[in-house]
């Protein structure tokens, strides 16, 4: 096992997940569920969560309300064995809630962001950087206080001797608005899923969109659900097969588990083709469970889990 230390910043919510869902919503009519969790939601905090389990030891930089939903949250990724020292609270702004409505491997998601809009690049630990070995961030458009600086913070923990990893994630505003010509240069590791590429590339196609942004990004990975994944780095290409496993619950958080995956083997000095198998196992065994990390309790599990999938998948 590796002793690479990991910080993640980025936005803190709760998830309030239906599942069984009877139909499509419509103004003026109840629309029911026959499931419901409620449990530690967001990108980044998922993805910190269960890194953790894995075995990578982590810590968040994030922000919160000062009321219950922001104190369930620390306790946690707490219980995850997350550092929560670099989490700030608001007094005035409260803490963020994603209500996400699955149906069958899509959802749709409704946001209140709260406090994670606050943070900024003041509240991330720059005085303790010696302390971390690499550094992740997720869900760029959903973080209005940090949008502004988001080159000069990478720049700046490559200058520190971090390694470095971002996922975008979904724009709600569907602008795309993200400087990836000046920021991807200082992204070891850039981790955007099918649909993200083509809509922050304006195009049509896969092959289009990666031919427009191969010069920028050092290593890109492409997450592609059924279809599995794809590495691009240089003139290297590497494909991973989906794992499509037959205990499937949900999708919420497949991906920022395969993130997870991803950079603990990149931690430990894998090859770029065990970093995808394996990212690919996680963001398969994260399905087996509602919600993104109930999947994941500890390293051990996690292997019997992983083992398991493998003698059962499609």
């Amino acid at each position: 096992m590796n002793n690479k230390r990991l910080l993640v910043v980025g936005e803190l919510n709760v998830d309030l997940i239906l599942n069984d869902i009877r139909g499509f919503p419509k103004i003026g009519n109840e629309t029911l569920a026959g499931e419901m969790e409620f449990t530690l939601g967001s990108s980044a905090a998922i993805m910190a969560s269960n890194i953790s389990a894995m075995g990578t030891d982590t810590t968040f930089c994030g922000k919160i309300g000062h009321d219950k939903f922001g104190e369930f949250l620390k306790q946690e990724l707490q219980k995850r064995k997350v550092s929560t020292r670099y989490i700030s609270t608001s007094d005035t702004l409260k803490t963020g809630i994603t209500v996400v409505m699955n149906y069958e491997q899509d959802c749709a998601n409704l946001t209140f962001c709260g406090a994670m809009e606050a943070l900024n690049i003041k509240d991330i630990p720059w005085e303790d950087l010696k302390e971390y070995d690499h550094f992740h961030f997720s869900n760029y458009f959903l973080q209005k206080g940090i949008q502004k600086d988001i080159t000069e913070i990478f720049k700046r923990m490559k200058e520190a001797g971090l390694t470095t990893s971002l996922d975008l994630q979904v724009d709600p505003d569907d602008k795309w608005e993200f400087d990836y010509k000046n920021t991807l240069p200082f992204v070891d590791i850039f981790l955007p899923n099918y649909s993200e590429l083509l809509s922050l590339c304006k195009k049509n196609d896969l092959t289009a969109a990666i031919a427009h942004i191969r010069d920028y990004a050092n290593v890109l990975v492409i997450k592609m659900g059924e279809q599995g994944a794809r590495l691009i780095t240089g003139e290297q290409e590497y494909r991973q097969g989906a794992l499509l496993n037959k205990d499937f619950k949900d999708a919420v958080g497949a991906g920022d588990s395969f993130n997870a995956g991803f950079i603990h083997k990149y931690l430990n000095a894998a090859s770029w083709e065990n970093c995808l198998k394996y990212a690919n196992l996680m963001g398969s065994l994260n399905t087996t469970r509602a919600g993104g990390t109930a999947a994941f309790t500890s390293a051990e599990e996690i292997r019997k889990k992983a083992d398991e999938i493998k003698k059962r998948v499609l």
